[in-house]
Formats: C-alpha cells, sequence, structure tokens
C-alpha cells in the first residue's frame, strides 16, 4: 500500500448526521464508516453510501472480522466485504486485532488475544486469507484491552510490528486505545510509540474514554477527546509522516460542528509539531 502525499481529515458517518454529509458541503478529506452496517443488498444504507461517497471517499472500518479466531476467518463475510468494497472503492478496509465469537455466535464486543507466536501464526494466515478475499491490503487496528494474559511472550507492539512484516499488511493506530490500555496495564505509552513501524501506520483514530469500576478506563466512544490523548496525538505527529486522521465518536453523539471543531484542534497540532 503506497504512502499518503499529504495527511488528510475525517469523520465517522453517523446516522444524526446524514442529511448534513448527503448536502455534500461538510469540510473533510473522507469519512469512515463501519462496514457491517452497509453489508447489506439495497435499502437506505446502501442508498445513503452510495450518494456520500459521491462527495467524499470513503473508509470501510469493521468490527467482526475476528482476526484472532483459531478457525480461519468466515468466507461468507468476506464475500459481502468485497462486494461492498468493490462498490464503494474505499480508501482501505481495516478491522481490530482482536477475535469477536466462536462457533457462528457473534459477542458484539472486540475481545483480547494472547501475544504470542501461536496466536501470531493464527493473526497472520487470517490476515494473508482477508487480504487475498479482498484483492486489497488490509489495515489492523490496535485494542483497547482490559486484561493481559500470562502466556504472552511481546509486547503489543512487537506484535503488531511482526503482523506488518509477515503480511505486508498496514496498520490503523488508535491513539484512544494506547491511552486506555496504557492506563489499564500500567504501561507506558511513550514505550508503545517508540515500538511501531511507522513506514505502516495510514490512520490515526482519536477518541474519549469513560470511567470504569476498579479504576479501569472504558473504550466507549462516548466523550469529547480528553487532553491526555490530545498530549499523546502530538508525540504521534512527530513521528508519524502522511496519515488520516479521524474523530470517533459513536455515542452520545454531539452536533457536527462539535466534532468539525475537534478535527480542527487536530489540524492546529500537526501544523504546530511540524513547525
Amino acid at each position: 500500500m503506497p504512502p499518503l502525499t499529504r495527511s488528510l481529515y475525517g469523520l465517522g458517518l453517523r446516522r444524526p448526521h446524514h442529511d448534513l454529509f448527503l448536502a455534500g458541503n461538510v469540510p473533510v478529506d473522507f469519512v469512515e464508516v463501519i462496514s457491517e452496517n452497509f453489508m447489506v443488498d439495497g435499502g437506505r444504507p446502501a442508498d445513503v453510501l452510495a450518494r456520500v461517497r459521491q462527495h467524499h471517499d470513503v473508509v470501510l472500518h469493521g468490527v467482526s472480522m475476528s482476526l484472532g479466531t483459531a478457525t480461519g476467518l468466515d468466507a461468507a463475510y468476506l464475500s459481502r466485504l468485497k462486494q461492498l468494497a468493490d462498490a464503494i472503492e474505499p480508501l482501505w478496509v481495516s478491522d481490530h486485532l482482536a477475535w469477536t465469537g466462536i462457533d457462528g455466535v457473534n459477542s458484539h464486543d472486540l475481545l483480547p488475544i494472547p501475544y504470542t507466536e501461536e496466536a501470531l501464526t493464527i493473526v497472520c494466515r487470517n490476515i494473508e486469507q482477508a487480504q487475498a478475499a479482498l484483492g486489497r491490503p488490509l489495515l489492523v487496528e490496535n485494542p483497547s484491552t482490559y486484561l493481559a494474559f500470562r502466556a504472552s511472550r511481546m509486547t503489543e507492539w512487537e506484535f503488531l510490528a511482526a503482523l506488518v512484516q509477515r503480511t505486508g499488511c498496514a496498520l490503523l493506530l488508535d491513539v484512544n486505545n494506547i491511552h486506555v490500555s496504557g492506563h489499564n496495564h500500567g504501561c507506558d505509552p511513550l514505550a508503545w510509540l517508540d515500538g511501531i513501524p511507522w513506514d505502516a501506520v495510514r490512520q490515526l483514530h482519536l477518541a474519549g474514554p469513560s470511567q470504569g469500576a476498579d479504576g479501569l478506563l472504558i473504550d466507549t466512544h462516548d466523550t469529547p477527546v480528553p487532553e491526555p490523548v490530545w498530549d499523546l496525538y502530538a508525540e504521534v505527529r512527530r513521528r508519524a509522516g502522511p496519515v488520516a486522521v479521524m474523530i470517533e465518536r459513536d455515542d452520545d453523539i454531539p452536533p457536527l460542528a462539535d466534532l468539525l471543531a475537534e478535527l480542527d484542534r487536530a489540524r492546529a497540532v500537526d501544523a504546530k509539531v511540524s513547525l
């Protein structure tokens, strides 16, 4: 996947803002959509996406590919995803370093995997299956996690770097997830950043977590981007080349103007860092 020549700035396409995006005058370079919401035959979702695509580039972001599953990916799922990608011609397709179900049952959650050589072999095999089925490289996103496996023999960033090296995939770096996982596990986010192959990073997510029980941060995407994530974002931008930057908001969705203001702040951070 060739690198971007300039940074792009976008938002998630969410239902309360559909009409504004359909009007075609939202000042963003791209929109990101949840792939599974549009893997349907006809209907309003497909119509909305096709019309928005006339004005904006699109990124397909999945939550159910289940890259960590030990039994291989669902061929029917990949076929539907390919059909959507062929119709929309997205900038790229992404999903998470996680597993989401077993025996055909979807947990509708992004479940963690141990960072072992065995798990690495499984995830690499699944990424290669996805890339072959889709006919395009896949972006893999770092997850938010709330527990760690004693069996792990490498760090998350070492695991991601190995995925890139073995499969040729690219990375979607979720800055909020680094903050959340770092807080939950007592890990230094800067050590995380030092271990990433930056030439493989194509996209960044910015979002806000919520405070959970027992001091945990929960990746809820229902609050504005907090100051610690903005601080970490500035560190990311000192390391990353041109990337696609997106504000991710999935619940308690504010007026579009509020999200555009956060996106303008991201632009301002980039401009300051590049001075």
